[in-house]
């Protein structure tokens, strides 16, 4: 029972989302399988009597071939309909819910830190919102519509046995619950270590193929590259493994449930003869029993394959499950007690575990509205991970964070395969077509944009393939000043770019900078650059230089320490 508690939030999100499809799916699968039992038992009952009523002439001139005729094409319409309209409704219905499971399921990876987390592993992200959201498709439509479909069908099939007969209706209905149940809870519980097994080799051989794909250069330098092909074979054979384990798992179930039909039909025919010997019912009627029972263990059957994979729905349940009970995680930055501050920091500690060394200690900071600061130090001293801290991707563990809405614009341009236009409106989806040509115009780019054939609905390749490093950077320019938040963080805008590039990309910046402070625009617009370049750094008001997650040095614009600074960074 506790392995199944993990279903709980996936069930609750499942019900909530499409309650009444989902019902309507379960009652439609029910409507079929017993329009296919009653079609097999009128056929049978309608041949028996008629070929009873054909031993003689009386009875055959009375005998009514027209009503049960018009009944067994009634149930074959209803069947073949109610058979499309249940495929229809429930795979609309998981279609949806799925959808919904992904869009909740991101949402609430939204938190500080979780992406961050997330990068250590990007595989994972991926296999959360692909195989484990589609394993969960299982549990809808490969046992809860079977098991109600089966459950409809012992109950009817129970009550129309009751009525010929209660003894042989407690049989039939026996033999039902034992064998229609007990064997996929079996057959769940069997195959549980296996298909948990095969969904983990899964997952290592598409994770190991990644990486020796995307890291073959590295693992070549390393001399590893023999070493990870061994390793995704050993995880092909684990796989390979774990199959014919489950395919024996398979047969044995599935030879199970044709004993099971072979039972039920003794049953049917032996309690059928009896109670036809005794008078109690007709032959036609025993036959009519009989052909029921045999279509009666078909939506049992059909829950073989969900018990099979039961094992992998939980595992992805258990994964992704407790993500479904966090609340969507927006963040929504706590402005300075000061009107005119746009950073306030004291006492700012932070690390990424417990017990791991911290990566910002004593950081107090207070940046006024319109001010430029650049943040100097070498890799690793802690100005990217501040910059993360003011974006809102990762929380303090100590100390004040206070500042006004910010956008992040971070070292590595993030275009997708998309038009440019759509790569634009990740800032603001309510762009116009004008509002975007204004802020390319800003950012330099409007230009070239017009001399595409199809201008904005250019459409870009993945990771922007089509634009230079120099447009992406442009781009992505764009796209900070569409946002158009009071506080720009600017983690080495210009890294990668060519002398000329950079510097109208910095005096673009400033220039946006200082119309926004003017009044067109966003008032007092803040910039922080987190840099080790000197033309960065040269645009800033003031340098705070870091080392070993703290802050060492400080410098005014026109200083003899803020040249000092300056003469300490890269030249491009």
């Amino acid at each position: 029972m506790k392995k199944l508690a993990v279903l709980k939030p996936v069930l609750t999100l499942f019900f909530s989302e499409k309650r009444g499809k989902l019902w309507a799916g379960m009652l439609l699968a029910a409507i079929t399988v017993l329009c296919g039992i009653l079609l097999l038992g009128l056929s049978g009952w309608f041949i028996t009597a008629t070929a009873i009523a054909g031993l003689a002439s009386a009875t055959a001139l009375a005998f009514d071939v027209f009503a049960p005729a018009a009944g067994i094409r009634l149930l074959a319409i209803l069947r073949t309909a109610s058979r499309y309209a249940e495929r229809l409704v429930t795979h609309d219905a998981t279609l949806a819910v799925l959808a919904a499971m992904r869009e909740k399921l991101f949402r609430s990876w939204a938190a500080p830190q979780a992406a961050k987390t997330l990068l250590r592993r990007p595989s994972r992200l991926l296999f959360r919102l692909t195989a484990d959201i589609d394993a969960l498709d299982a549990l809808y439509l490969r046992v809860l519509v079977p098991a109600a479909a089966a459950f409809v069908t012992m109950l009817v099939v129970g009550i129309a046995f009751w009525l010929i007969d209660t003894i042989f209706s407690l049989a039939m209905v026996l033999v039902l619950l034992v064998a229609g149940f007990g064997l996929p809870v079996i057959a769940a519980l069997w195959a549980m270590k296996p298909m948990r097994r095969r969904a983990k080799a899964v997952e290592a051989v598409r994770a190991r193929s990644i990486d020796l794909v995307s890291g073959q250069t590295d693992l070549l330098m390393a001399g590893r590259l023999k070493a990870q092909s061994a390793s995704i074979c050993l995880a092909d054979q684990r796989l390979s493994d774990a199959d014919d384990h489950l395919n024996r798992i398979e047969v044995s179930v599935g030879a199970g449930f044709g004993i099971a039909s072979v039972l039920l039909l003794c049953v049917a025919l032996l309690g059928g003869v009896w109670l036809a010997e005794a008078g109690v019912i007709s032959p036609a009627v025993a036959a009519f029993a009989l052909l029921m029972a045999l279509g009666a263990m078909e939506p049992f059957a059909a829950l073989r394959r969900g018990a099979m994979e039961l094992g992998r729905t939980l595992m992805a349940a258990q994964r992704v499950g407790d993500r479904y009970d966090t609340k969507p995680h927006f963040y929504v930055p706590v402005q300075p007690a000061n009107p005119q501050d746009a950073v306030y920091l004291e006492q700012v500690e932070m690390r990424y575990e417990d017990n791991a060394p911290l990566v910002l200690q004593d950081i107090n900071l207070t940046v006024r509205r319109g001010e430029k600061l650049a943040i100097v130090g070498t890799s690793g001293t802690g100005k990217s991970t501040l910059m993360a801290l003011l974006a809102g991707e990762m929380v303090q563990n100590s100390g004040i964070v206070r500042h006004d809405a910010a956008t992040l614009l971070t070292q590595k341009t993030q275009l997708f395969q998309d038009s440019l236009a759509e790569n634009l409106r990740l800032a603001q989806p309510q762009a116009s077509d004008t509002d975007l040509m204004q802020v390319l115009e800003l950012a330099g780019l409007s230009d070239t944009v017009t001399e595409m054939p199809e201008q904005l609905e250019t459409m870009l390749g993945e990771g922007g393939l089509g634009l230079s490093g120099g447009q992406a950077r442009r781009l992505a320019l764009a796209r900070l000043f569409l946002h158009n938040t009071p506080l720009w963080l600017l983690d080495e805008p210009t890294e990668g770019l060519d002398k000329t590039t950079a510097q109208d990309i910095l005096q673009r910046l400033a220039q946006a900078s200082d119309t926004a402070s003017g009044g067109s625009g966003t008032e007092n617009r803040t910039m922080i650059i987190a840099t080790h370049l000197r033309r960065e750094a040269e645009i800033a008001d003031r340098i705070i230089v870091m080392s070993n997650g703290r802050m060492t040095a400080e410098a005014l614009k026109d200083t003899p320490a803020f040249s000092e600074i300056l003469e300490t960074l890269r030249q491009v």
